[in-house]
């Protein structure tokens, strides 16, 4: 993720990075800018073009392919804003089952160190999961967040068994241990389910039509200052498209996508704290 100074408006201006829609887009303008020559120089130097009747069609055009961009860029933010606070949530739900762990579970019951270290492995695993990679730090192929969470369960029925918790405190760590499958079935849900395809589809259909038809719509008014106008056309319409494509799988490694390397060592760094004020916390 791309750390900025938002009040800073004037040099992000004329900063460039990687994932900026000006590199991924400056051949296909420069394309775009031969292309409406081209139909300039036919329509004004042979066609001796001098009159238009379409450019209130591409004005109504305009408005309805942007009302399509607003909802498609909105709806790829409410994705990438659900993964966030998804990812909060598995923060928060860290820190309260270790918290409670550390309280509730006395040293002499074992795997109290190792419970709250696959803690801070989930979080690690669900990142690689949702990157649909492999963690090298656990053997098993098959869903290892589920495996995961599954030794902690196993380890949680022990201490139960062996009378280190009673069933009230199982049950209080037992909510928020459930709590991390579900972040982990939420987040699955936003990456599984993309945008339809039919509705991406015919929104690049649209962009792409209306402007490689736009300068037989402006070229009577404009003549060749349309060229310009079209190039700066397909930059707006593309580029919104391009970051509703870049957000709306915020799981990635984007420089627009979630910070989930930054958010793993905060839970791994809180995790640590806790097990090191342990002692003080029990009183």
């Amino acid at each position: 993720m791309v750390i900025y100074n938002p009040k800073d408006w004037f040099t992000l201006i004329f900063k460039f990075h990687k994932s900026d829609t000006f590199r991924k887009l400056f051949w296909v303008m420069v394309a775009v800018g031969i292309y409406t020559g081209l139909v300039v120089y036919v329509e004004l130097e042979i066609l001796k073009v001098v009159n238009s009747s379409t450019s209130l069609m591409y004005q109504l055009l305009g408005f309805v392919i942007s009302m399509l961009l607003v909802f498609r860029t909105n709806t790829a933010y409410d994705r990438w804003w659900e993964g966030r606070k998804l990812w909060g949530a598995l923060v928060n739900a860290s820190r309260n089952l270790a918290i409670k762990v550390q309280t509730m579970v006395p040293e002499e019951a074992g795997n109290k160190h190792k419970f709250i270290g696959e803690i801070g492995d989930f979080a690690n695993v669900l990142r690689w999961h949702l990157r649909g990679l492999k963690w090298d730090g656990l053997s098993i192929e098959v869903h290892q967040p589920n495996h995961l969470v599954a030794s902690m369960y196993a380890k949680l029925n022990g201490w139960l068994k062996n009378k280190h918790i009673d069933g009230d405190q199982m049950r209080v760590i037992e909510s928020e241990l459930s709590e991390l499958l579900d972040i982990c079935g939420a987040c699955e849900r936003i990456k599984k389910t993309p945008i339809p395809y039919s509705y991406s589809i015919f929104i690049k259909k649209f962009i792409f039509a209306y402007v490689m038809t736009l300068p037989f719509g402006f070229v009577a008014e404009y003549g060749y200052g349309i060229i310009p106008i079209v190039i700066f056309t397909l930059y707006a319409l593309a580029s919104l498209e391009l970051i509703a494509e870049e957000i709306e799988n915020p799981f990635g490694t984007d420089a627009n996508d979630l910070p989930m390397d930054t958010l793993v060592e905060t839970i791994k760094q809180n995790l640590m704290e806790i097990e090191g004020s342990g002692e003080e916390i029990r009183g």
